[in-house]
């Protein structure tokens, strides 16, 4: 069984963070004033970790993980999970993949194990293999049916040429017919191992028991395995627009994408900079876009702004709902919003209502245990649980200056990607 080797430093931040000797990360947060524990476990084994031709096995896995372990057959986790009134799921993004259990403080030591039981040494039965790939099929097949999606998949593809985050996180169907459990069980047991996980307790469990009760769970990992050779290239600068126009059925008014990359999770502050000026841009009616483009002029339905914090480079997205006729309009309308950005200081006005947003948010997020929970793993992941304590902080210091370099830095109206979606006549 691993021991506790070191506790890491951990200035202005609640929880505390262990290591194991395995390589695990533990971090743990006693908040007495509730009976509930959250059980977070992150696993770096997100979509940029799959073998070019192994495209949506992460997400496939995710599915397959509550499949049964030697010690636990299938379907008991979940009645586990039912009949101690806990709740249980799991989601998969380009950088990780996350399963979280919510139950009564009494349960973990019943839950939990089983959890990381199915975790640690998923058994990928050949037979469940061939019947939840069907399941993956089905809701590849369901989300062609959601535009939105649609064109957010085709932006990230046109923004990404080189990197994995242009790919879809559910996969190709040639690709996923041609899968096997082999495959998986090689992913699987590559990247499901102690380095990679944090696992992450908050709630109404004291340190010494949540500890104990990790290093006897998340011990036996399955022997190592080894992938084929992922290399990850990074995204060039862009050069130009890059323009992309899609026609689908069933749609009523067109939708604009447009994209930036941006510095990834190693300049947080260059990214939350970013995220105030996404809130300059759209963030409610008297927001320079939302009042200009829907409120006074009416050229749009909707619009907003976002920044997609990731390890390796982020993503600043403007998108926008509107009739087909005003497309150009808009775009036109947006880049001459970024030039004045990069040329004209940001009205102090303007910047203290969105820190002031930016920081309610960040409040409002960290009310629950699952909120901290996912918090705390989120970060650890793509960075340090600790900078998620410095996020008010940091917008704080933010200067206007500091955000009109940024601007000129990052948000050229000369070079991005554009995906337009149309109705097909």
């Amino acid at each position: 069984m691993p021991q506790l080797s070191k506790r890491l430093e951990q200035a202005n931040f609640a929880a505390n963070i262990f290591q194991l000797s395995n390589g695990l990360t533990i971090i743990h947060q006693h908040l007495l004033a509730t009976p509930v524990v959250v059980a977070d476990i992150w696993v770096k084994a997100g979509a940029i970790a799959e073998p070019d031709k192994w495209s949506g096995m992460a997400h496939f896995l995710e599915h397959m993980i509550f499949k049964g372990s030697p010690n636990v057959a299938v379907g008991e986790f979940d009645w586990t999970i039912e009949n101690t009134g806990s709740v249980a799921n799991a989601a998969t993004s380009y950088d990780y993949a996350h399963f979280y259990l919510t139950t009564a403080a009494p349960h973990l030591s019943k839950t939990l194990p089983c959890l990381a039981d199915i975790l640690l040494r998923a058994t990928i039965p050949d037979e469940e293999f061939i019947r939840e790939r069907d399941v993956v099929l089905e809701e590849l097949s369901s989300s062609h049916d959601d535009p939105d999606f649609l064109g957010f998949q085709a932006l990230c593809q046109n923004t990404y040429r080189r990197h994995p985050y242009g790919r879809s996180i559910l996969g190709e169907k040639e690709l996923l017919l041609e899968h096997t459990p082999n495959q998986m069980r090689c992913f699987h047991r590559t990247h499901y191992q102690p380095e990679n996980m944090t696992v992450v307790i908050v709630g109404g469990i004291e340190q010494e028991t949540a500890l104990s009760l990790v290093n006897e769970t998340f011990s036996d990992f399955s022997v190592r395995s080894e992938c084929p050779t992922v290399v990850v290239e990074a995204e060039p600068p862009a050069i130009a627009i890059s323009r992309q126009e899609l026609y689908l059925p069933r749609i009523e008014q067109a939708r604009l994408f447009m994209a930036w990359v941006c510095p990834g999770s190693a300049n947080l502050t260059e990214v939350i900079a970013l995220d105030l000026i996404a809130l300059i841009l759209s963030g409610g009616r008297s927001s320079g876009l939302v009042r200009e483009l829907r409120e006074e002029r009416q050229l749009v339905l909707d619009i907003d702004s976002d920044i997609s914090l990731q390890k390796d480079s982020s993503l600043f997205t403007v998108n926008a709902w509107l009739e087909t006729e005003h497309l150009t309009e808009v775009e036109a309308i947006i880049c001459d919003r970024l030039y004045q950005l990069q040329s004209t200081e940001i009205p102090e006005t303007a910047i203290a209502r969105a820190k002031r947003q930016l920081i309610n948010d960040y409040i409002f997020s960290t009310e629950t245990p699952s909120q901290l929970a996912g918090l705390y793993g989120y970060y650890h992941t793509v960075a340090t649980a600790q900078q998620s304590a410095l996020y008010p902080q940091t917008v704080n210091q933010i200067q206007a200056d500091q955000l009109q370099a940024i601007a000129n830095r990052y948000l050229s109206p000369e070079r991005y990607a554009v995906t337009v979606l149309k109705p097909r006549q």
